[in-house]
């Protein structure tokens, strides 16, 4: 599960062709991109705690940049505070650079497909030896696609990791939601995590939202745990809470008409 939680990435930018629903703060993504020469940086804190173990991304940062209108450029990380039989542990998580593409777009109404390549870059020997980063390198392939079905936005993903330093898995992630006002936008998530020939199978069921704050700027939240048992470590409960800070013209100003 924590291996899911760090590869998220995505955005909110109004030169989006739909208004998406996935995307921090969930674990699924869209086929969003920020816009040409736009920056979307996700920063917040995201928590998984399960029978055995707490752990805590203390900032988790996500930061995106938009080339063309179908491209994004990303790298998130984690800071990593975690928690074992009273044993605290700290330091940088894996990294995750990335590159979306959006190379199918029929407008706001119509089917929306992107993929989406990340690397999970191996972490410090340090960070292996206290059990908050894993080896590297692996490579994650994702697909994701949009639609937007009467009043909802509807976003499935799919994704595998490819066989390389690391165990095989795959990802499946839902996300459903409307906005309920110019401000608010609230959303459920079904998100399945399975690492092939090992007992971490995770089903989680969340719920969350954004919040525009002001000019370029949104509040993140969401909160969730395991549906399919907690027993064999899976999340009692998972939470996300940031901000998300839209910036238009290379970082130059606030995009000024971004929505939840």
């Amino acid at each position: 599960m924590g291996r899911a939680v760090c590869a998220i990435v995505c955005s909110l930018h109004s030169a989006r062709a739909v208004h998406a629903q996935a995307g921090p703060p969930f674990l699924t993504n869209d086929p969003g991109t920020p816009g040409n020469a736009n920056w979307e940086i996700n920063v917040g804190s995201m928590q998984t705690i399960s029978h055995r173990t707490s752990s805590y991304q203390v900032p988790q940062i996500d930061l995106n940049f938009g080339l063309g209108d179908r491209i994004q450029l990303t790298y998130e990380v984690p800071y990593v505070l975690q928690s074992e039989g009273g044993v605290v542990q700290s330091g940088w998580g894996n990294g995750y650079p990335g590159i979306k593409w959006r190379f199918l777009d029929q407008g706001e109404d119509g089917w929306q497909i992107s993929m989406f390549p990340q690397m999970e870059t191996g972490g410090s020997q340090l960070a292996r030896q206290k059990g908050i980063a894993v080896a590297g390198p692996r490579y994650l392939l994702p697909f994701e696609v949009t639609k937007k079905i009467g009043s909802l936005d509807v976003d499935f993903e799919a994704g595998y990791y490819l066989p390389g330093n690391g165990p095989r898995e795959r990802i499946f992630g839902l996300v459903a939601g409307r906005p309920v006002n110019d401000r608010l936008e609230l959303d459920v998530e079904l998100y399945d995590d399975r690492v092939y020939g090992d007992s971490q199978h995770s089903t989680a069921l969340d719920f969350g939202g954004r919040y525009k704050l002001g000019t370029g700027v949104i509040a993140l939240f969401m909160a969730g745990r395991s549906i399919n048992g907690v027993s064999n470590g899976q999340p009692q409960l998972i939470g996300y809470v940031g901000v998300q800070i839209l910036l238009s013209d290379y970082g130059r100003r606030f995009t000024p008409d971004a929505s939840p």
